[in-house]
């Protein structure tokens, strides 16, 4: 496929019009309205692998299928877009994700008139969401990321707030005045950096921020406007309190792309923003952001092990998680950052697997407590099953995905930081107990007389979660396609940053 046919923009625009469509729908079309955005998200899912094909993965370190024009030119700005291999990854989990949420939202309102118009307006509000997912992974201008990083609260907001439990207001407003609060911070990071750039008609892009020689006391300043940015939206520890409101109140599908994808762009923004950008302030906050991220591993770990509800667990096992993504980055060897990236493409598969089958529990069940359930295995194997492999690709376990990125982590941390590696060792201890308990209290023993007539997983929830799980043990066996996408630019970030690269002995020769 030809590279200079515009993928990325026709990957933002079509959701737009999508949704628009499923918005403002004749009367005529709004009983199909499932199948509308169905039909919506695998036309960008064709559009994507479009892309990877028109992507060269031999020089993935590099920016590719990128477009530049003019926006607001009087300021700065411009449409600016572009990738290389981890915003590609990214894109195409994303877009992979969509409608295995429209999928599993295909029964979730009821069949009435109301329900169904009710039903129609959240897809609208998941497809225009995945625009926004495009097109912040593949901004290449910083105040066009701004805008982007501000826009996607919107619809995730109602999203919550519309469509959630019974203390959906709580959770949106608290998740909005956070994210709004990290964003404000990064604002001032953003004016005051185009102000210390070459400024003109295009003074935002990354390329001509890159490499700008700073004070160094304003570019720590800068770093840590746009870190705190990122680490609310990460969510790291101690700015992750939003994230089990939110997650507990959400339709699962929301909570599904929240934690999934959203949360990545705080990662995302750490390793294409934060370290290029400011290279010499990301070396001197590098050992404080460690000690942060091994606190996130093992604090959300052990919260997760004493939760009682059940969505809740899962975002705090997200904390733990992104405390892996966030130390590797900081780590910075080759083999750190790569595992990192990696990580959080399995992240999304993972966890995104996780809250929508913890979704149709919660719908058979009419609760969200572990307490309430009990013996499922025996009444809904299928369910059971699957929950069994997405909870141990959670924890790592070898053969399934996350093994692989969360090894190259550890590893790569181990070369240059033993003590946080070992430490954080802990929190892959701890993840074996939060996962395996769950399992045993929803599923082991005998069954309650009260589930005798509950139904297995139907073949639409199959088809929503069956992808997700063959994505994990595909790229558990065979991760070196997904590798060939991360490993150049951990590399190139690393010379950026200006690390001399630590070979991580155990795997080395591993390319041979």
């Amino acid at each position: 496929m030809s590279p200079d046919f515009p993928w990325l923009t026709t990957l933002i625009a079509w959701p737009v019009l999508g949704a628009l469509l499923l918005w403002f729908a004749p009367k005529a079309l709004r009983p199909r309205a499932r199948v509308l955005a169905l039909g919506i998200a695998l036309v960008e899912l064709v559009v994507v692998v479009l892309a990877i094909s028109a992507f060269d993965t031999g020089t993935a370190g590099a920016v590719q299928l990128s477009e530049t024009h003019q926006w607001i030119p009087a300021i700065g700005a411009s449409y600016a877009v572009g990738v290389d291999g981890v915003g590609l990854a990214l894109i195409a989990m994303s877009v992979l994700l969509v409608p295995l949420v429209v999928l599993a939202a295909w029964r979730e309102q009821g069949s009435d008139a109301a329900s169904s118009d009710s039903l129609r307006k959240y897809l609208a509000l998941v497809i225009v969401l995945e625009a926004f997912i495009v097109a912040v992974f593949a901004a290449r201008d910083v105040f066009l990321f701004y805008v982007l990083f501000e826009a996607m609260l919107i619809p995730v907001y109602f999203m919550i707030g519309g469509f959630g439990g019974a203390g959906r207001r709580y959770a949106a407003v608290k998740f909005l005045l956070f994210s709004l609060a990290g964003g404000l911070i990064m604002l001032i990071g953003v004016i005051a950096l185009y102000l210390q750039g070459p400024g003109g008609p295009d003074g935002f892009l990354t390329e001509k921020l890159t490499g700008v020689t700073l004070d160094p006391t304003t570019e720590k300043w800068l770093f840590v406007a746009f870190f705190i940015a990122f680490a609310i939206k990460a969510p790291m520890f101690p700015v992750h309190t939003w994230l089990p409101d939110a997650a507990e109140q959400a339709p699962a599908g929301t909570s599904t792309l929240l934690v999934g994808v959203l949360d990545k762009v705080g990662t995302f923004g750490m390793l294409t923003l934060c370290l290029p950008l400011f290279p010499n302030a990301s070396r001197w906050a590098a050992p404080t952001v460690i000690v942060l991220a091994v606190v996130s591993i093992l604090y959300g770990a052990l919260l997760a092990i004493g939760q009682k509800d059940l969505l809740r667990l899962i975002a705090y096992t997200s904390v733990s998680h992104f405390g892996f993504i966030v130390l590797g980055i900081f780590a910075f060897t080759s083999t750190s950052i790569a595992g990192s990236s990696f990580y959080m493409v399995n992240h999304g598969l993972s966890t995104g697997a996780l809250f929508l089958l913890a979704g149709f529990l919660v719908a058979r069940r009419g609760s969200q407590q572990i307490a309430d359930f009990g013996g499922l295995a025996k009444v809904v194997p299928v369910l059971a099953g699957l929950f069994l492999v997405s909870g141990l690709s959670a924890l790592s376990l070898p053969g399934l995905s996350t093994f692989v990125s969360e090894f190259m982590v550890i590893v790569g941390t181990f070369a240059r930081h033993p003590a946080a590696a070992i430490v954080a060792t802990l929190g892959v201890v701890l993840a074996a107990i939060y996962v395996l308990w769950t399992y045993q209290r929803i599923f082991s023993g005998p069954p309650r007389d009260e589930f005798s007539g509950m139904r297995d997983v139907s073949a639409t929830e199959r088809w929503a979660v069956a992808p997700l799980v063959a994505a994990m043990l595909v790229l558990g066996f065979v991760p070196a396609p997904a590798l060939d996408l991360v490993r150049p630019p951990a590399s190139v970030t690393l010379d950026v940053v200006g690390v001399q690269d630590v070979p991580s002995v155990a795997l080395e020769g591993s390319d041979q």
